[in-house]
Formats: C-alpha cells, sequence, structure tokens
C-alpha cells in the first residue's frame, strides 16, 4: 500500500513515517520544512513541497500510486493562533480542502486526519466521549473542527472517507532514540520539563496551584507517541473494511498533574531542577481527560504505554541523545 504522509517531518508525523515503514507500506512523505525537520524522515521517499499548491500536490498524485493520505502538517500552538487566527485558518483548513480537491481530482479515497481535542473547548464532563458537544474556544480549535465538518461534507457528496482522531496530549518519543519532539519553541510540557532536567532549560513554570484538583494543578490526558500511531493503522484498517468514515478520541483515559508530571520527571532522570509558580494562563481547563472507549471497542486498541514513567522515560532518553548529537556536532564544526 502506498501512503501519502503530509508533514511527515514533524513530531507525529515521523514517528507515523517509521511506523508505515516497519509495516511494510510504500511511504512518501511531503513537507514544506517551515517547521519540521529534514532529518527525521528516516524512512521513504522525501519531497519537499507545500499541501497549498495544487501543481505540487498534482504532480505527487501524478507520480504516485497512491492509496491514502495521512495529514499533520498543521499549526498547533493556541497562543499563536489566537495573535495570528489568518496564518491557522488558512495552513489549517484552506490548504487542507486543497489537499483534498486534489485527493479528489486522483481517485485517492481514504484520509487519516489529525484533530485535537481543542474542538470540544471547555468541557463539560470528563472523560470527554465522542458525543460530548463541540465548542472550540481559540482559532486552533476552530480551524481543526472546521476540517472535520468539511471531512463530513465530502463523505456524503464524493464518498471520501475518513478517520479524525482527537488528540489529547502526545507525549513521549520512539523507544529507539531515533526520534522525538523538539518544536521550536516548546509549548508542550513533559519535554520543557525534561529540557529543565537537563539543563537547557533554566525552570520549568507552573501556571495556576489553585485549581479544583487533588494538588492544585492542572490535569492532563498524555498518550505515547507509538501508541497514537498506533490507532492511525488500526483506524485506516477500519474505514477501508467498513467503507465508512469515524472519529475517534485518543488518550490513555487517566489524567496527571503538572506536579505528578515534575515528580515523576525528578523520578526517571534523577536530576533535580527549578519550578517557578507563574499565574494561571486563560482558557486552561483543570481537567481534560479522554474517554477512548469507542477506539477500544471498534478498533481493539490497547494503549501500551499507560503509566507515566515509561512515556517519560522515552523522552528523557530522546533527550540525551539530542543533546549528545549537539555536542558532536559542535566538536566536528
Amino acid at each position: 500500500m502506498s501512503i501519502l504522509v503530509v508533514g511527515g517531518a514533524g513530531y507525529i508525523g515521523s514517528h507515523m513515517v517509521k511506523l508505515l515503514a516497519g509495516s511494510g507500506a510504500d511511504v512518501i512523505t511531503l513537507d514544506n520544512l517551515s517547521r519540521g525537520y529534514r532529518d527525521a524522515v528516516k524512512y521513504g521517499e522525501f519531497i519537499q513541497g507545500d499541501l497549498g499548491d495544487p501543481a505540487v500536490l498534482d504532480d505527487v498524485f501524478i507520480n504516485n500510486q497512491i492509496e491514502v493520505v495521512m495529514h499533520f502538517a498543521a499549526f498547533i500552538e493556541v497562543g499563536e493562533s489566537v495573535t495570528y487566527p489568518a496564518r491557522y485558518y488558512h495552513n489549517n483548513f484552506t490548504n487542507t480542502q486543497t489537499l483534498l480537491d486534489a485527493m479528489l481530482r486522483h481517485d485517492v479515497g481514504y484520509f487519516i486526519f489529525s484533530s485535537t481535542a481543542a474542538i470540544f473547548g471547555e468541557p463539560d464532563y470528563t472523560p470527554i466521549d465522542e458525543k460530548h458537544r463541540k465548542l472550540p474556544i481559540n482559532p486552533y480549535g476552530h480551524s481543526k473542527l472546521m476540517v472535520e465538518q468539511l471531512l463530513s461534507d465530502y463523505d456524503k457528496a464524493y464518498g471520501l472517507r475518513s478517520a479524525c482522531l482527537r488528540y489529547f496530549n502526545a507525549a513521549g518519543a520512539d523507544p529507539d532514540g531515533d526520534l522525538g519532539e523538539r518544536h521550536d519553541p516548546e509549548t508542550h510540557l513533559i519535554p520543557l520539563v525534561l529540557q529543565a532536567a537537563s539543563g537547557r532549560r533554566e525552570d520549568i513554570k507552573v501556571f495556576g496551584n489553585d485549581y479544583p484538583t487533588d494538588d492544585g494543578t492542572c490535569v492532563r490526558d498524555y498518550i505515547h507517541i507509538n501508541d497514537l500511531c498506533d490507532a492511525h493503522l488500526l483506524a485506516l484498517e477500519r474505514i477501508q473494511k467498513t467503507d465508512s468514515s469515524a472519529q475517534y478520541n485518543l488518550g490513555n483515559g487517566k489524567g496527571f498533574s503538572v506536579k505528578q508530571v515534575i515528580d515523576a520527571a525528578r523520578e526517571v532522570t534523577g536530576k533535580d531542577f527549578k519550578v517557578t509558580q507563574d499565574e494561571r494562563r486563560p482558557g486552561d481547563p483543570a481537567v481534560l481527560v479522554a474517554d477512548a472507549k469507542l477506539a477500544k471497542k471498534e478498533l481493539g486498541w490497547r494503549p501500551e504505554y499507560a503509566d507515566l514513567e515509561s512515556i517519560i522515560e522515552t523522552a528523557w532518553n530522546w533527550e540525551i541523545n539530542f543533546l549528545c548529537k549537539k555536542s558532536s556536532d559542535k566538536e566536528q564544526g
């Protein structure tokens, strides 16, 4: 099976490319490298280009017998989306429609979409299941929900089958240490904590300690990157077998507080680091936890990395490897 991975040079996309290649798929990565890294694409063919360019897309589809598209090429920073909404609606929605239209022109019928828990907004209840009302509170969440609606309409009108996978908090790294999380700037808690542990960062800031949780800090659901990628393969098998579209929430189904993440990182790394208390950030819900029962029931999905320590351990191995590589490159330079 030939699969196009759009955004395959990024964090989740690069792990997906590795999994697909290991499963025997013919993988082609399309990425403009605006936020990804060429050296993260270690398998299959790489094409540098923009998913918003119809000519680039036509060339890719004409020259490759692509059967499936997996889409990871979104901008993901909530704060940036509030400051630059046009950037987010253009890249996350308009460019995705350009991609879908190219798929229709070339009779590619299956699409796996990287969606987000941000489509739900402030939760009415937790764990959050697929029936929870969808009311995003920022342009990032809105742009993703707009794509989900577009996919629903394209399914009904054109027969384009899709799976929308709503991530909660992707975390961890490839257990082999080859791939990991390196956003610039980094905003995700686990890599920020580990950067403080490794000395790359002066401290880790805790935004608010007066939430209605056991220890006063926010609680989030962390899902290991490999478990996330496994769900993509299972979702693809499902929509091909049933010839129908689907939507799934993906998480471990249990939450960990900011303080628990910090304590676990200290335990795993054996390092102490400075923790700075700061004010709450606007729009941070106290608890965000996924109800992933539907994915487990319909896909047979079973997360392998269910405990926080194992997720952090893989991310820490990546952090150490990354620092060693930087040091080696500096010496050679």
